[in-house]
């Protein structure tokens, strides 16, 4: 069965990983690591990007 895939475009800058957690190395005190949300400032954590306009040349 084929998969479901949207129209709109891929981003670019995050190739559809907009939201990514970073390690800092540091751990809580019951042992799970700190992490850090980090979202695409391209696509505002949405993994696409919205289709230029058209463009008209002409009369």
């Amino acid at each position: 069965m084929p998969a479901r895939t949207s129209n709109r475009p891929v981003c670019r800058n995050c190739d559809k990983f907009p939201v990514v957690s970073i390690t800092t190395g540091d751990r809580h005190r019951d042992g799970s690591r700190v992490l850090l949300r980090v979202v695409c400032n391209a696509c505002q954590g949405t993994g696409h990007t919205h289709r230029a306009p058209a463009v008209r040349a002409g009369r």
